[in-house]
């Protein structure tokens, strides 16, 4: 058996060299100093190698626990090198899995359909009251209660109408994952009815002539777009619904 110091104290030589700990586990030294842990096992009756890390950076207990770990998967029928390979597999999907990732995916996808700053709107409500707090969580763990925490913050600056346009757009974020095989359900759905409620007031009515030119002067001299204040114009001059003036 091993000791930290025996590795430690182990020298470079003109050819490579092993350390045997027992049981398949050895130090392989190369000549240029480097110092690799390896476990040399059987598997459906090949003789193989499973490289477990080098040293210091995976130490003599841990080494240990990684050969303990790979036996098991003999006992059980596994090749303990697929297992590695798949546990890279999973790491690297669950990074590119989380809320964040997924989101700016869907984003990129969608914004070409946008005009620049409604594009601009949407990802930058999700940077500002999403990704800080379920930005990194794969999108299959988030529940309803993490969803409805985040949007209570929201409400309670209070912004209950932004609230709801986030909730919006991360269930649309949601229902994009389902779609691509990476998540099951739309918790941002499930929270809509458990959200405050919109008050929405009256607008005071204007009803004295100069005020109704401020408000047509101010319009006029804020800076928009040349369609946007002619159809203040003609909205001030028709009285349309807003849909029918859009629409025309």
């Amino acid at each position: 058996m091993l000791t930290d110091v025996q590795i430690r104290k182990a020298k470079a030589a003109d050819k490579p060299y092993k350390l045997t700990d027992g049981g398949g586990l050895h130090v392989y030294v190369s000549p240029a100093g480097g110092k690799l842990w390896r476990l040399r096992y059987e598997f459906d009756g090949r003789e193989k190698l499973l490289s477990l890390g080098p040293y210091p950076l995976v130490g003599l207990a841990e080494a240990r626990d990684a050969v303990a770990n790979a036996k098991r998967f003999l006992r059980e029928g596994r090749d303990p090198a697929v297992e590695k390979r798949l546990r890279r597999l999973q790491v690297a999907t669950s990074q590119s899995s989380t809320f964040e990732a997924i989101a700016r995916e869907w984003h990129d996808l969608n914004k070409g359909h946008w005009v620049e700053q409604h594009a601009f709107d949407v990802l930058h409500s999700l940077e500002r009251d999403v990704f800080p707090d379920l930005g990194s969580i794969p999108i299959r763990d988030i529940t309803a209660a993490n969803v409805i925490a985040v949007l209570r913050q929201i409400e309670d600056r209070p912004a209950v109408e932004t609230a709801r346009r986030v909730r919006q757009r991360m269930s649309a974020v949601f229902v994009y994952a389902i779609a691509s095989g990476r998540a099951e359900n739309d918790p941002a759905a499930a929270v809509q009815k458990a959200m405050k409620p919109l008050k929405k007031g009256r607008q005071p009515a204007i009803t004295e002539l100069e005020q109704a030119r401020m408000v047509l002067r101010r319009a006029d001299e804020t800076p928009a777009s040349p369609v946007t204040k002619l159809a203040l114009r003609l909205l001030a001059l028709t009285a349309l619904r807003p849909g029918t003036l859009i629409a025309a």
